[in-house]
């Protein structure tokens, strides 16, 4: 973790950047020279893993988990695995999700973009009576979270993010946000995609009639869907809307470094721990986040 932090092999202090620091062995942190408060500083200050009590040992062997495990992994599992309570395994991963993120997409995707849309939630057949008179309120995806996702055919990446609706609005800002003007773009028969072919070349599948035609279908990113609901069924069973986007970004971590190996995916997720923190009170509301949501 030193070498992935300060590659250079220069230790810099991460409240200030100086590089005057010295190495106490006793207590095996470093302390700044700088005048700051707290001088002292351990590899996980200004990480995922600042304030945790937990060794890296087990850091990592969950990162590897949660990087590798094509479903996922749940809390409980790594509660077992690792010899810690639920309620630390449960933060521990959603800190490791955090590392997965990408920030934000600088560059617009470009060439040949699938389009499509999901629901997710649960079944209203499988739920309690009251729940299902509390959440399902009409038809179709009544009660369930959107989720929209784009797919690059040439480089095979997938972007996703939680939407408020399936409206026109919601849906066509968010394709001309990530997608370059002129690019193709193939969608199902959904109404509210009808208006993108006077900036693309939109191309549209009825799944009424046929699923493929030629080059015109969506079957790539309805495969990424059918990985992610197999996570969130199979693993994870009941995922709070306030949490989705964290699993989002799992899958779509995994699905993109997918033709890589476990120990390449796992090198970039420790290289992405690094200025990224996210404390309890931030995960579960108490208090705002400062990371993007």
């Amino acid at each position: 973790m030193i070498a992935v932090r300060w590659p250079d092999g220069q230790v810099k202090c991460p409240r200030c950047g100086s590089d005057k620091v010295v190495y106490l062995a006793n207590q095996r942190r470093w302390k700044c020279y700088g005048k700051h408060p707290k001088p002292q500083f351990s590899v996980k200050v200004g990480t995922i893993f600042e304030d945790s009590a937990l060794g890296l040992d087990k850091w990592f062997t969950a990162m590897w988990l949660v990087a590798n495990c094509k479903n996922g992994i749940s809390s409980y599992e790594v509660s077992r695995d690792l010899g810690i309570t639920q309620k630390s395994a449960w933060h521990m991963l959603q800190r490791v999700r955090l590392a997965m993120r990408v920030g934000s997409f600088e560059s617009k995707m470009g060439g040949h973009i699938e389009v499509d849309e999901t629901f997710i939630g649960g079944r209203a057949r499988f739920m309690h009576k009251k729940d299902r008179e509390r959440k399902i309120k009409g038809t179709g995806g009544y009660g369930k979270v959107a989720v929209m996702g784009l797919l690059d055919r040439h480089t095979r990446q997938v972007r996703t993010m939680v939407v408020p609706n399936v409206r026109h609005r919601s849906l066509d800002s968010t394709v001309r946000e990530h997608v370059e003007v002129g690019s193709n773009v193939y969608s199902d028969a959904f109404k509210s995609y009808t208006s993108l072919q006077d900036e693309y070349v939109h191309q549209v599948i009825d799944h009424g009639e046929k699923y493929v035609d030629g080059i015109v279908h969506t079957n790539g990113i309805e495969n990424f869907w059918s990985l992610l609901k197999r996570g969130l069924k199979g693993t994870y069973i009941s995922v709070e809307p306030f949490h989705l986007f964290r699993y989002l970004d799992e899958q779509a971590f995994r699905f993109n470094n997918r033709t890589l190996t476990d120990s390449q995916r796992f090198a970039i997720v420790a290289q992405q721990v690094i200025g990224k923190r996210l404390t309890f009170a931030e995960l579960t509301g108490q208090t705002e986040s400062c990371q993007p949501a």
